[in-house]
């Protein structure tokens, strides 16, 4: 059962590569009335352009289709954040969460789950071919300690 969201938002835009800056400004923006660390924040860009980036360049090669975004904050200081695409989706999930496996080409290094893996503390992904993949990721976020006025 799904913890129930403290506050959350949906981001939804078209698969062009200029969008994956936005996401990851967009999610970064969010997060950030949680008062994260500068390292956190940063695991949490760094991931969510993992995540948007394999879904531009994977899901949809020769054509633009939609990306959506889903953050949510919940209870116990944990950020969740979901990718999704319609696209042509993974074939075989465990080979492509293989260190450097790609399908995209030599300039890609193969290594986007693998980052998403260092950054969260949970990566879970779904997919179906010819469906689209769903990327699941979650991070605590350490507790801070508020000041009064």
């Amino acid at each position: 059962m799904k913890n129930k969201a403290m506050n959350e938002v949906t981001l939804e835009f078209p698969s062009r590569s200029s969008n994956e800056g936005f996401a990851r400004s967009a999610v970064a923006c969010f997060a950030a009335q949680m008062d994260p660390t500068l390292n956190e924040l940063e695991d949490i860009k760094t991931a969510v352009s993992e995540a948007v980036t394999n879904a531009i360049v994977h899901a949809y090669p020769d054509s633009i289709g939609k990306v959506l975004v889903k953050v949510r904050i919940c209870p116990g200081n944990v950020l969740e954040i979901t990718v999704k695409d319609h696209g042509k989706g993974i074939p075989d999930i465990d080979k492509a969460r293989e260190p450097m496996f790609t399908t995209g080409g030599e300039e890609r290094s193969g290594m986007g789950f693998t980052i998403m893996e260092s950054f969260m503390d949970k990566l879970t992904v779904r997919s179906a071919p010819g469906k689209g993949t769903s990327v699941a990721m979650k991070k605590k976020l350490a507790a801070r300690m508020k000041t009064g006025k």
